[in-house]
């Protein structure tokens, strides 16, 4: 027998492991965390998770469950639905009907499940995702209106679909156990009044406790999780599985209480669903037997195809009636929709509750809801890029920027590259630069840029650059790393920084390949004091009577090449590896520095080399 200890550490490396793989190939996690989970479980038998966590596997995966929904609901603002367009509501609405009515009767037809089974499978599989989509967007490069559909309808159809799939499931299970139609009604009008009402007022007083700070900030997070176990549990005590209906309508309803501060929660959560789907999925996935793999036979197929090539489609046409959408749009619309980590964990979960309940067919929902997960990221992850070209929906590559920091140097370069046509989009968790930045017109994100909400909700559509021009030396340098590997070799800098420090040698060994920005000793410190002090952006166009050693002494040389603008519009960014040397009929961009003493430049025979 194995030592637990020994088996759980085992699966915390398994799940870094994934996640690494997942963050090389630029694919949706949940894929390496399955086929990682069902390598250890069924194909080499080194875990075996009922034998290893007995009894309390299924409160572990039950409690997950409501973690995840309910941290699906919590990003849910009724403003974000109504703000964009009918399409995406309509495909989150009426989209996600269709899909599950076509996915029961499906099942019902293809697979041979009774009607209750086959209405919980295609209510289960409605359910794509942030998680999946996100990723997939992220390579895909399609057009800008296109990509805002898929964006939000990813994340606005991962709580409504769950809330769907609950009540689906909560009406199912039962009938089951009931039998007579209007008892189940009865029952199951219980649950809607628990469900509801539990979560609304859990979700009110909550919200009063943070609205007021009636705890102290530093136990807002913890607080928020214990409060919604506690939530959960009681709506279980109350009414037989009426929790995960509680939680999700708790976390919808402080998403949407007005002055409730909900970002810090949002934030935990992040860490902690990392932590629980690594290690959920690996679990789940194990937990499948070769007997339930080897029934995947040509129905389980044919279902699949099914969702794909006909539920989809249709839901997409219904949805964009009028829509104006060109048939090639919608045609990557009906082609995108891989399923994500809600279904798969609602799914495991129903699963094991109707397995005890000795329900017929139930141990077949989880091998053919992974099928479906699998099939559809694996395929479409492949295959997307290939076919938004083949249809001619496909972006130009990027060439906007993505700059961290609001503040005054930010706001000023983000200005320059905005009126010489390229697009911009500032970040900053500082709330008064971050006003004036929206005031001055500029595409603006409150947050930090590197969080799973940033991921979610900062739009890089366009964007194929980074500079970091924030005033915090550590989010300068994480992010430069994290983004290099989304944005590609060559368009992520990091900013020079003053040698005062045994910590800034260590950084310079981790960032050493990157180039530094605009020059090395162009810090954040000298560049905000220069604006601080009167230095402004300007273009120049050169030509062969106008040279770059003409517009320096006409400037005395007080000025510093930010930019170069190509005549075919390409947009070249000095650094210390690549000075700029603009030609004739290019576009140059620089700060130009005050006529004061003070500003004066350093004439140091390096210098004088590069104009050379």
């Amino acid at each position: 027998m194995q030592h637990p200890a020994l088996v759980l550490t085992g699966i915390g490396l398994l799940a870094l492991a994934c996640q690494w793989l997942a963050w090389r190939l630029r694919l949706p996690a949940i894929l390496p965390l399955l086929i990682g989970g069902i390598a250890a479980g069924p194909v080499t038998g080194l875990l075996e998770p009922d034998a290893l966590l007995g009894e309390l596997l299924f409160p572990l995966v039950s409690l997950a469950v409501a973690v995840i929904l309910f941290e699906g609901s919590l990003t849910l603002d009724f403003k974000d639905l109504r703000g964009h367009g009918h399409t995406v509501r309509r495909l989150v609405m009426w989209g996600a009907l269709v899909t599950a009515v076509i996915g029961a009767l499906a099942a019902h037809g293809i697979l041979g499940l009774d009607w209750p089974m086959a209405s919980v499978l295609g209510a289960v599989l409605v359910v794509t995702g942030p998680t999946v989509v996100l990723p997939l967007l992220q390579t895909l490069r399609a057009r800008t209106h296109l990509t805002q559909i898929l964006r939000w309808e990813g994340i606005l159809i991962d709580p409504v679909g769950a809330i769907g799939a609950v009540l689906v499931y909560e009406f199912v299970a039962l009938g089951l156990a009931q039998g007579a139609i209007t008892h189940t009604l009865v029952l199951f009008g219980k649950t809607l009044f628990i469900g509801f009402g539990l979560g609304m007022i859990g979700g009110y007083l909550w919200g009063l406790v943070l609205r007021h700070h009636w705890l102290p900030q530093r136990l807002h997070s913890f607080g928020t999780l214990m409060t919604m176990l506690g939530l959960f549990t009681v709506s279980n005590q109350l009414f037989h599985e009426s929790g995960l209906l509680t939680v999700t309508v708790m976390g919808v309803w402080l998403a949407n209480m007005r002055a409730v501060p909900t970002q810090q929660i949002i934030e935990f959560k992040e860490t902690l669903s990392v932590l629980l789907i690594s290690g959920l999925f690996i679990l789940l996935a194990a937990r499948l037997t070769t007997d339930q793999l080897a029934s995947l036979s040509w129905s389980a197929w044919g279902y699949l195809i099914v969702l794909v090539w006909v539920a989809r489609p249709l839901a997409v046409w219904l949805c964009t009636l009028g829509s104006g959408l060109h048939w090639r749009e919608k045609a990557l619309l009906a082609w995108l929709s891989p399923r994500g980590i809600v279904a798969a964990a609602v799914a495991s979960l129903f699963a094991i509750k109707l397995e005890d309940a000795g329900v017929a067919d139930a141990d077949r929902l989880v091998p053919i809801t992974f099928l479906v997960i699998i099939s559809t990221v694996v395929v479409q992850s492949l295959l997307s890029r290939p076919i938004a070209r083949l249809l001619g929906v496909s972006e130009p590559p990027p060439s906007g920027f993505l700059i961290l920091g609001a503040n005054p140097l930010a706001r000023a370069v983000a200005r320059a590259l905005t009126d010489a046509g390229f697009a911009v989009r500032l970040a900053d968790t500082n709330w008064d630069a971050v006003q004036e930045a929206r005031m001055a017109g500029l595409p603006v994100y409150y947050g930090n840029p590197l969080s799973e909400h940033a991921a979610q909700h900062l739009e890089l559509t366009g964007i194929g650059h980074l500079l970091p021009l924030s005033p915090y030396r550590e989010l300068n340098n994480l992010a430069a790393l994290h983004f290099e590997h989304l944005l590609g070799h060559g368009r992520v800098f990091r900013l020079a920084e003053h040698d005062d420090a045994g910590a800034h040698r260590h950084r310079e060994q981790a960032l050493a390949h990157l180039p530094l920005l605009f020059a090395d000793d162009a810090t954040y410190a000298r560049l905000s004091s220069l604006i601080a002090g009167g230095a402004e952006l300007r273009s120049a166009r050169l030509s062969e009577s106008f040279t770059i050693d003409d517009y320096r002494a006409i400037h005395d040389d007080r000025l510093l090449p930010l930019f170069c603008i190509g005549q075919g519009g390409r947009l070249r960014v000095a650094s210390d590896r690549q000075p700029l040397a603009p030609r004739a009929g290019e576009t140059l961009i620089s700060l130009i520095f005050p006529d004061s003493p003070e500003y004066a430049p350093e004439r140091d025979d390096r210098r004088s080399a590069q104009r050379a």
